[in-house]
């Protein structure tokens, strides 16, 4: 019996008491998953990125290893809410516009002490400011610096359109306003090349653009390093106070720890591994999280239909942003309906080998986006569910 084949067996024994629709999570490869991305941070500790969990149970099981420190959070919603469970270094990785957010966080002494914000622009800090209501607490911000590569006189840019901070003497100008600012405490950078830990270098069925791939990468790590560098030290002749300087993803955690200026390094992603991370040469994870469907049709010879499935991920629209049919292995889309709203037909040899009420198993494209199709998340060690979980919507927090 292949790996696979032994994964999709103890799955189906865990959840054989459980209707389909079913998320579970695969502790000792979550487990696992997290000793890899300690392994390669190389001693500096790894701040979870909750967009890619989305569950306050498993945030927690991870920041209780050796290795983990902090969350990256998403919107200033999420982070006050998990400022007030308890979570005590928060760096929201995003710019906010959120004003009654800006209001709770700026008059209660605990979340501000908790939570650090994202700017990269003086409007930034305006809004805040306009927000206060009369709240008097320090905010504390991060600086967001532009990780993009450009080339050909600016003509050519490679990577995510993010924050407009790219040169280090901007990023000095700005760290100069927030310290002069009263109200305000400058206390970290952050610098995420997305473009080198988000994009996988081994694309199947496409070496020349999996080497491009590479190559562009490469140039990218060298620019990045050598102007992050410059950036920090730019910063820290204005802010010597500075905490942190975070850097990387679950895709560059070796290569961003290696830098000097780098403090410290996001993941989150690495620890489900969605189908998006079997593209990259850097590192191997085990697939930890996962969905089951039920088969509720059998139309024909070599095809079942699934309820439901049609889970698209987030970005740019395309084959690569759907789920994967992972188990039993050899299901593959129809082409002419891929994953539906409401069913969702699968061929391929195996579907001869499944009944009605079968489970069929998914990996989605993303990480944390699958928590948002299901209120629990079932742990699964070894054969057994040994506990069920809410996720964020299971909590009824929907941030995004």
């Amino acid at each position: 019996m292949s790996d696979r084949a032994a994964d999709r067996a103890r799955y189906d024994r865990a959840t054989a008491h459980l209707d389909a629709p079913v998320a579970i999570v695969d502790l000792e490869a979550f487990d696992a998953n997290a000793d890899d991305l300690v392994r390669r941070a190389g001693g500096k500790p790894i701040r979870v990125a909750s967009k890619s969990v989305r569950c306050r149970a498993l945030l927690e099981r991870a920041l209780a290893r050796d290795g983990f420190a902090g969350i990256m959070s998403f919107t200033l919603a999420e982070s006050l809410w998990l400022a007030r469970a308890g979570f005590t270094d928060i760096l929201l990785a995003y710019p906010s516009a959120d004003r009654d957010g800006f209001a709770e966080l700026a008059a209660d002494p605990k979340l501000a002490g908790a939570v650090t914000v994202m700017v990269d622009d003086v409007s930034h800090l305006d809004l805040i400011d306009a927000a206060r209501g009369g709240g008097d607490e320090t905010v504390r911000v991060c600086l967001e610096m532009d990780t993009s590569l450009r080339k050909l006189g600016g003509r050519l840019r490679i990577g995510a359109l993010r924050s407009p901070l790219h040169d280090p003497e901007r990023m000095a100008a700005l760290a100069r306003t927030v310290t002069a600012r009263p109200g305000f405490r400058l206390a970290g950078i952050m610098a995420y090349e997305g473009h080198v830990a988000g994009v996988g270098d081994a694309v199947a069925g496409r070496p020349f653009r999996s080497r491009a791939i590479r190559l562009m990468q490469s140039a990218a790590r060298k620019e990045l390093a050598a102007r992050r560098a410059e950036a920090v030290r730019a910063v820290r002749a204005v802010a010597p106070e500075l905490e942190f300087v975070n850097g990387g993803g679950t895709g560059s955690v070796q290569t961003t720890a290696a830098e000097d200026a780098v403090t410290e390094i996001a993941a989150g992603s690495g620890l489900y591994v969605p189908r998006l991370f079997d593209n990259y040469t850097s590192f191997r994870g085990r697939p930890a999280a996962l969905f089951a469907q039920p088969v509720v049709r059998r139309p024909g010879v070599g095809v079942v239909t699934v309820l439901g499935g049609g889970y698209p991920a987030s970005g740019a629209a395309g084959p690569d942003r759907l789920p994967v049919p992972y188990l039993p292995e050899g299901l593959r889309y129809d082409p002419q309906e891929g994953p539906g709203e409401v069913q969702t037909p699968l061929l391929g040899s195996p579907a001869d080998d499944l009944l009605i009420g079968d489970k069929v198993w998914f990996r989605h494209a993303k990480a944390g986006e699958l928590c948002e199709r299901f209120a629990e998340l079932h742990l699964v060690e070894g054969d057994r569910v040994t506990a069920t979980v809410p996720t964020y919507r299971g909590e009824g927090k929907t941030f995004l």
